[in-house]
């Protein structure tokens, strides 16, 4: 089954890719490895959540924008390599949270981008990974996550 076709099934649509807002690309390469920058929680309707976990955010909140995170990375990376059918593995997961004082529920956050990534790549989804609680992101969201691939040669 292609990637296209398992995203279709799990009733997934990719978004739009987003072009940088600032001084970066969205897929950089080396060795094989495609380092996916930092992703924000872009909504179909372009808007953004706010807020930090454990002050307004819950962790379901949270998981949901870790989800949306990881559909704007795979958009971008398939835009750039033609095709996720070329993902051999997802090899790290690195998800920011934006935490308020005494929240420490950051890796049940990222299980929203971790879990995605399984449900869509399967065992090839399965990945090292680190949840990190920050104080502030970009544009006051609670959640950024950027993700490595191994990518098969075309």
């Amino acid at each position: 089954m292609t990637i296209d076709a398992r995203l279709a099934e799990l009733g997934i649509a990719l978004p739009a890719p987003r072009a940088p807002a600032f001084a970066y690309v969205p897929v950089a390469f080396e060795g094989g490895l495609a380092w996916v920058s930092g992703q924000l929680p872009w909504g179909a309707d372009g808007g953004l959540p706010k807020g930090k976990l454990g002050a307004g955010i819950s962790v379901d909140e949270g998981k949901a924008a870790a989800r949306l995170c990881v559909l704007n990375g795979l958009s971008v990376l398939r835009e750039t390599i033609g095709s996720l059918d070329r993902v051999r593995r997802i090899v790290k997961v690195v998800g920011f949270v934006a935490s308020a004082p005494g929240f420490v529920e950051q890796p049940a956050v990222v299980d929203g981008a971790s879990n995605l990534l399984g449900e869509i790549f399967g065992a090839a989804g399965r990945h090292a990974r680190s949840a990190v609680g920050v104080a502030e992101l970009p544009r006051g969201v609670p959640v950024e996550v950027e993700f490595v691939a191994a990518i098969a040669e075309a």
